[in-house]
């Protein structure tokens, strides 16, 4: 790959484009509590990830001299490694992306290390975003720190504390219905899960295919739809036109930010993103960044706890 530089059990990846790690990464973690992601004080970024070759802990941080070097432990280490440029956004093209609004046009220059990653993982985003369906993001991190902490396995490594890696597919379907109770997790949630981790050698397949048609065999799954495939197709492709429809929030904030309209539907956000076919999820996030949002108004979304039922 181009840049990568082998230099003993870590690498460096020297990046001729501009990199905000954190900013990069961010879309990531589930929550300040994810036990899969830490940030650590001195800005270096650990992950803890189930790849096709096993467990592994990898460890990302600047380096001198525009360069990130990544430590890497455990069976999945050279499999993280080998896509650790894809992770920082090698594959990604910025320069297909025109502004064709102001806002955009600035905050593209304000944040130029905005770079979408891309894991070639499936199951690790789309597990947690099936427990983002239809709940409060509060809901749906502490459903995910709970599950991954009790039935994951720790990382391996010398990691922060209380590290895991998520749950195998065998683990994931045979947790107990009262332990996804006790998670806040719902039948129906439960259930879309469930069904997933069954074909999951298949839908693992969906990471070497185009977003498109990945995002077409995962809404195989019963449960699984368009909100759910492209979250998961965010992070797994990296693809920059998967914009999120069926979201309780986006829709008004597109299109305040691009028409002062705070009560815009999806179809009037997908209108407003069309110039930017083929970079709408792009533009969606640098929409986010600019921190134009509509002031708040309505009520937030109740929580609601299903654990103390």
């Amino acid at each position: 790959m181009t840049g990568l530089i082998r230099a003993g059990r870590y690498d460096l990846v020297h990046t001729p484009w501009p990199l905000e790690l954190a900013l990069v990464l961010s879309v990531l973690r589930r929550g300040s509590g994810d036990p899969t992601f830490r940030t650590a004080p001195d800005g270096a970024v650990w992950r803890a990830s189930r790849t096709p070759l096993g467990p592994g802990t990898l460890r990302i941080a600047r380096h001198g001299g525009g360069a990130v070097e990544a430590d890497a432990w455990g069976p999945g280490a050279e499999w993280l490694l080998d896509r650790l440029p894809e992770l920082l956004g090698a594959a990604d093209d910025p320069a297909a992306f025109e502004p064709r609004h102001r806002l955009l046009a600035l905050t593209r220059k304000r944040r130029p290390g905005l770079r979408l990653a891309r894991t070639g993982l499936v199951l690790e985003s789309l597990i947690p975003s099936v427990l983002e369906q239809k709940i409060t993001v509060a809901e749906a991190y502490r459903a995910w720190r709970r599950l991954v902490t009790k039935f994951g396995t720790p990382a391996p490594g010398p990691v922060p504390e209380r590290m895991y890696v998520m749950p195998d597919p065998r683990t994931w379907a045979v947790i107990p219905s009262w332990e996804w109770h006790r998670a806040g997790v719902d039948d129906k949630r439960a259930s879309t899960v469930l069904r997933a981790v069954r074909v999951a050698a298949r839908l693992e397949e969906a990471a070497r295919m185009e977003p498109a048609e990945a995002r077409a065999r995962l809404e195989l799954v019963s449960g699984i739809g368009p909100w759910t495939s492209a979250e998961t197709v965010q992070r797994s492709h990296g693809a920059a036109d998967a914009v999120t429809v069926g979201d309780l929030h986006l829709p008004g904030i597109v299109g305040y930010a691009l028409a002062g309209d705070r009560h815009a539907d999806d179809a009037a956000m997908l209108a407003l993103l069309e110039p930017y076919a083929g970079q709408r999820h792009r533009a969606a996030r640098l929409i986010l960044l600019s921190g134009r949002t509509p002031p708040r108004r309505a009520p937030r979304m109740p929580r609601t706890d299903i654990a103390r039922w």
